[in-house]
């Protein structure tokens, strides 16, 4: 089942659920020795759980910048695919390619579309709309786009 990051009338999709769990589980395992949540809390514990607040996009953009910076520095034979089952391993990636030469452009779904960009573009329309960010199940409808609206979060 896919998944992906919903603000207001726009829905990216970015890949299956494990695909999603994998870049936060390698996200906690190479960049927070102390543990998940603990550097980047809003993204790892709040968008994680499913809901980030549009108060809270800017610091995680910011975050997320810092995030892919910081996993050019990995190989993409270190990615997490599931931070409670280290054994685990991604399944066999057909379209992977000399382009993904780091964890920073490792996290491309099935669509082709680059998870950072996607989570990028989605806390710009947070910012922009001051509607939450939401992480949704992507029903599929014979491959036609859904978009979805989201009510605006009340402070």
């Amino acid at each position: 089942m896919e998944v992906g990051f919903k603000v207001d009338d726009t829905t990216m999709v970015v890949g299956e659920a494990p695909f999603l769990h994998s870049f936060f589980s390698t996200v906690s395992h190479h960049l927070e020795p102390l543990g998940w949540g603990t550097r980047f809390p809003e993204l790892m514990n709040d968008l994680f759980q499913g809901r980030l607040k549009h108060s809270d996009a800017h610091k995680v953009l910011k975050d997320v910048r810092i995030i892919r910076k910081e996993l050019e520095q990995y190989s993409p034979d270190d990615v997490i695919w599931d931070i409670y089952d280290l054994s685990l391993s991604p399944p066999v990636r057909d379209h992977m390619n000399e382009h993904i030469t780091s964890l920073a452009n490792y996290f491309v779904g099935s669509s082709g579309r680059d998870l950072f960009e996607a989570l990028l573009k989605c806390l710009r329309r947070s910012i922009e709309t001051e509607a939450a960010m939401t992480i949704e199940t992507v029903p599929d409808f014979g491959g036609s786009m859904v978009l979805f609206l989201v009510e605006e979060e009340a402070e």
